[in-house]
């Protein structure tokens, strides 16, 4: 068995909704039924006894070794604590290879497990030995290191349950919600509204103190220090017993609480000193360490910290019992967990002998025995929900400690005997207002219950009901997407949003272009979602990026369909028949949102059926409103677009909008039929986002079709009285409209300048050149810059077998190079004459164009 091109699909893909890890696996043929293979499920279940069914029940015994790989990946994911349950296996048509899905959680732990997951069949095959332990700790190893941690993780699971879209824009805890000009940021419990200033005043506890007191919070009394001696003194000012620790610290670390004694201070400043220069000593406050979480205006949780600590059995030693708490499933090493590891360190130790202990000692039965002076998780530490005890005034002192300091999410430290009363009747102070406070003892305490902390930080960042995203339309087909995307694009923008675009010529955001080349896939459609200047999207959303990495987005508001023809890269990635391209295509209507629409063409039986795989609504669109599915869809009350007697015309039930074919210039009065279906389809789309028909009126007529507004779509110009058409059209399907439009275009004698991509089939090269024989007296074939794969003089040698026989053509001539081609073409031109340029490197040969044309 061998694996090869392994791929991340990141969003909705061909299989399905979740993010997958796909495989190519070619078997040998013994391995196409592991039946043949003697002993080896005997010898895979010893390895791996989880690993489950291999088969549903009931069918037949004939599983390759593909499948088995499939079936490894998800069990070993699952094993090491992944929640992950969609796999699938499908052969192709080439014996013994096959496509292989499992879902991941994370990228690199379902990259991981394929890996792990061939080596586990390779040695059941082999009867090697295989470290099943030792591959589930490598894969919760990397899963705690890669995924979300708890705080940042709890906001991202309320996001997904409200439907807000996110993004994890590093490895870290930085991630977006929403898309484009609705998008919010958030790193770990911060958010983007949070001002620098007001977490740099968290950070300085001497500032945070005096704004406090100004607001009449109350706060132990200290100073900042700059020696041991200047440290003592500021505690015979303050008053025995004293805390000394960092000036801007944070989980605790360097801090020493309840210090009575010189000895005691010199050893705390010690500690302090490194991790900070800037040390300061306060009133040491008896009492419970309380963690207040303020988010926006409200108080939305409490918890009571205790220090880490053991309680003795009589029989075990203080180590065995801090072994013992650390066997704990939720206690980890890190933060992913919720609860921490007790550190049995040096500052235990310490501990340990100031309650005369040390680490072989057994305390008595029911002894609590502290490891440490603070309260913090990251040490150890637990914590104990007291949300429904805070007294009201506590409450109004923890909101206005957050406001003070300017934070709008802020973990507020109080101590004091109880939370049930106010703070000035039991003598206890807030120590200290943190940003981007941790959020795991809320959401996971140790004892009580947990708070909805996340659901509470994504209503502050959005008001209820609203989901951060922006009008997506994403746009699929044979032919005409391209024209149709940069149509809908102009049509929002004419009703004033900000659009921005990604085709096969870039990316745009509002008109200008941020990028250029093929950015027909996910990741340029992932950049203009990114882009905060966005209101609305519109995507061409080529066959090849759904296949490479899934979609870019969960779902959009506006799925649009312009037709499934041949010559569409059939062939190529298992995508051998029509029926199989359309399968790829309508992912993009199958992930359009219940709330949203499909636009079909009604004409076109394959995209018509796509109706039955939508969560949505659809519109239908055809030049004949006669079709059955378009009457039977208007009859029910849903929408259709259609062609009445030189009218576009848009109809829901009896209610009609009618625009004049004569206002919509790329359609030359009606005459170039392709373009009629374009805008029909562009025209849909509008609707279905909610644009008013002023604007889509507006629209149409404003879209004039030059290069400027879509280039290399049917480009017509004047030369010397002839008429020159520059266009992309690259596939059977597509040379048949343009003949059709050329056709009805009067012309004395007709040309045609033409190459072909080397990554069509052969016949489909070949067709391109006999449906041109037809309609052209002139054809040059020219070779365009990229081969892709094919040897020099392979495309023209299959262009010319094409015309073989054409019925028309008198004149054929083979060119090196584009430009030239063109300048020939353009030279045999007379007044009256017709020449269809089908062009290759779009941008450079427009510009040649329009160079040629102005010399005249």
């Amino acid at each position: 068995m061998e694996v090869t091109r392994v791929r991340a699909l990141r969003g909705p893909n061909l299989w399905s909704h979740h993010t997958s890890i796909e495989a190519i696996v070619a078997c040998t043929p013994e391995e196409e039924s592991i039946g043949t293979l003697t002993g080896f499920e005997a010898r895979l279940r010893a390895l791996f006894p989880d690993i489950g069914p291999l088969q549903p029940t009931g069918h037949d015994d004939t599983i390759p070794l593909a499948h088995v790989l499939e079936v490894a990946a998800l069990a070993l994911q699952a094993q090491a604590g992944c929640p992950v349950t969609f796999s699938r296996t499908t052969a192709t048509l080439e014996r013994g290879i096959y496509q292989v899905v499992v879902e991941y959680s994370e990228e690199d732990v379902g990259r991981l497990a394929m890996t792990l997951a061939e080596q586990l069949c390779t040695a059941a095959r082999n009867d090697e030995p295989f470290d099943l332990d030792a591959a589930l700790k490598q894969l919760r190893d990397l899963d705690e290191d890669v995924r979300l941690g708890p705080s940042t993780g709890s906001i991202v699971h309320a996001a997904v349950a409200r439907g807000i879209p996110y993004r994890r824009l590093t490895e870290g805890s930085l991630v977006q919600f929403g898309w484009g000009s609705r998008q919010r940021r958030i790193q770990a419990a911060e958010i983007d509204a949070t001002g620098a200033i007001a977490e740099s005043i968290a950070q300085d506890k001497e500032l945070t103190k005096t704004l406090l007191n100004a607001a009449g919070v109350p706060v132990p009394l200290g100073r900042a220090v700059s020696d041991p001696d200047d440290a003592w003194a500021a505690a015979q000012e303050i008053g025995l017993p004293v805390v000394i620790k960092p000036k801007d610290g944070n989980q605790g670390k360097g801090v020493t609480v309840n210090v009575t004694t010189r000895e005691q201070l010199d050893a705390g400043f010690a500690a302090a000193s490194e991790f900070r220069d800037d040390i300061m000593v306060e009133k040491y406050l008896p009492g419970h360490d309380f963690r207040l979480l303020v988010v926006g205006n409200k108080l939305v949780a409490a918890a009571r910290r205790d220090p880490p600590h053991v309680v003795g059995d009589g029989t075990h030693t203080v180590r065995q019992l801090v072994e013992i708490v650390n066997k704990d499933p939720r206690r980890g090493d890190g933060h992913a967990t919720s609860l921490t590891k007790i550190r049995f360190d040096d500052i235990a130790l310490g501990s340990l002998v100031k309650q005369g202990y040390d680490a072989e000692s057994v305390p008595p039965k029911g002894r609590r025995v502290t490891l440490r002076n603070n309260a913090n998780l990251s040490t150890g530490g637990s914590a104990t929900d007291v949300t429904d005890d805070v007294h009201p005034e506590v409450a109004a002192r923890a909101i206005a400690a957050a406001h003070m300091v300017g934070l709008d999410i802020c973990g507020v430290d109080l101590v004091c005997d109880s939370v049930l009363k106010p703070i000035e009747e039991q003598g206890g102070g807030m120590v200290e207002v943190n940003a981007a406070p941790g959020l795991r003892m809320h959401i996971s305490p140790s004892f009580g219950k947990g708070r909805a902390v996340g659901e509470a930080i994504m209503d502050t960042l959005y008001a209820p009901g609203d989901d951060g995203r922006i009008p997506v339309v994403a746009v699929t087909g044979t032919n005409g997407k391209t024209t149709t995307v940069r149509l809908i694009a102009h049509l929002l923008t004419s009703s004033g949003l900000r659009t921005g675009m990604t085709n096969t010529d870039g990316v745009y955001i509002q008109g200008r272009r941020i990028d250029s080349g093929d950015c027909s896939g996910p990741r340029s459609a992932r950049n203009v979602l990114l882009h905060p200047d966005v209101d609305a999207a519109v995507f061409e959303t080529a066959r090849g990026g759904m296949l490479r990495e899934g979609l870019a987005f969960d779902r959009c508001q506006v799925g649009v369909v312009t037709n499934i023809g041949a010559g569409d890269h059939l062939g190529l990635n298992y995508i051998t028949t029509l029926e199989d391209l359309a399968v790829l295509k309508r992912v993009i209507i199958q992930n359009v949102a219940p709330t949203g629409m499909a636009v079909l063409n009604a004409a076109d039986p394959i995209v018509a059926a796509m109706a039955e795989n939508t969560k949505g609504d659809v519109t239908y669109f055809a030049a004949d409103s006669s079709l059955p599915v378009m009457q039977k869809h208007r009859a029910q009350g849903r929408r259709i677009v259609y062609v009445d007697r030189g009218h576009l015309v848009a109809a829901q039930g009896k209610k009609e909008e009618r625009v004049p074919l004569a206002d919509v210039p790329i359609t030359r009065g009606g005459v170039v039929g392709f373009q009629v279906e374009n805008v029909m389809a562009s025209v849909a789309a509008a609707w279905a986002v909610g644009i008013s028909w002023d604007a889509i009126r507006l629209g149409l007529k404003t879209f004039v079709g030059e290069s400027d507004n879509a280039p290399g779509r049917f480009n017509v110009f004047d030369y010397r009285g002839a008429t020159v058409i520059a266009d992309y059209g690259h596939n059977p399907d597509a040379i048949q409209a343009l003949v059709g439009a050329v056709e009805s275009m009067p012309a004395k004698r007709r040309s045609v300048v033409i190459s072909g991509a080397g990554d069509r089939r052969d016949d489909d090269i070949r067709d391109q050149t006999r449906i041109l024989g037809k309609a052209f007296d002139d054809v040059l074939l020219y070779e365009d810059q990229c081969q892709r794969g094919r040897s020099e003089g392979e495309v023209v040698a299959l262009l010319r077998e094409g015309l073989a026989g054409a019925p028309r053509t008198t004149f054929v001539d083979e060119i090196k190079g584009e430009f030239v081609a063109i300048d020939k073409a353009l030279a045999r031109l007379q007044p009256g004459d017709l020449s269809l340029i089908l062009i290759d490197q779009v941008d450079e040969a427009l510009a040649h164009i329009t160079k040629r044309v102005q010399e005249g």
